[in-house]
């Protein structure tokens, strides 16, 4: 197992942290003790003064954890069916955080239907998809990230990192998807060569 990330490495802004998340390990901890990984394959920024963000017009009940100590998980719900799980980040008081929007996962959970078996790459490709894979909703909304709670996040895998330096992997920047505000920010990421980026380009 490589260093869990900490509040202190994450209080910086999004635009910083949502590169460098790429590659380091999202940890699913079971209510029955199981655990399930996933690589961080792409990801996308939200900040203060983002028009995108859900706290560009201020404090809400649904968005405060965002303008909390970082750390923590931000979980809501969109179009009334798909989760989707953001990393608080920067300072207390500054509202901003990145989302995950895609992950390799280490192995299938057994609660996945035969039909999405056929495709594991594409299991957790997508906010929507990551969350339902692994049995992520409401009730895990600012959740400390540290090890041992149901979340958490590692850095890394020094070979990994290696082999970024080295030009055999890269990382993609482009602009986010499905905004009507804030579309033109190139604040996405994605893993060049997997195959679980929710979408290329």
């Amino acid at each position: 197992m490589t260093a869990c990330i900490d509040a202190a490495w994450l209080s910086r802004p999004s635009t910083l942290l949502a590169p460098e998340l790429i590659g380091c390990t999202l940890v699913r901890k079971m209510p029955d003790g199981n655990i399930l990984r996933g690589l961080i394959v792409e990801t996308e920024a939200y900040a203060a003064d983002d028009p995108a963000m859900h706290a560009y017009r201020g404090r809400t009940t649904r968005n405060q954890v965002m303008f909390g100590a970082a750390g923590k998980a931000y979980v809501y719900l969109i179009y009334g069916v798909y989760h989707c799980l953001n990393v608080v980040t920067d300072q207390d008081g500054v509202a901003s955080a990145v989302l995950l929007r895609a992950l390799e996962l280490e192995q299938v959970p057994m609660w996945v239907d035969h039909k999405h078996k056929l495709k594991p790459h594409r299991i957790a490709a997508g906010p929507g998809k990551l969350c339902r894979a692994l049995k992520i909703d409401l009730t895990l909304n600012a959740t400390l990230l540290e090890f041992g709670q149901p979340l958490w996040l590692e850095h890394r895998h020094p070979g990994f990192q290696q082999q970024l330096e080295q030009g055999n992997l890269t990382l993609i920047q482009t602009t986010r998807i499905g905004l009507t505000k804030g579309v033109d920010l190139p604040w996405r990421w994605y893993l060049f060569n997997s195959q679980a980026v929710s979408q290329k380009g």
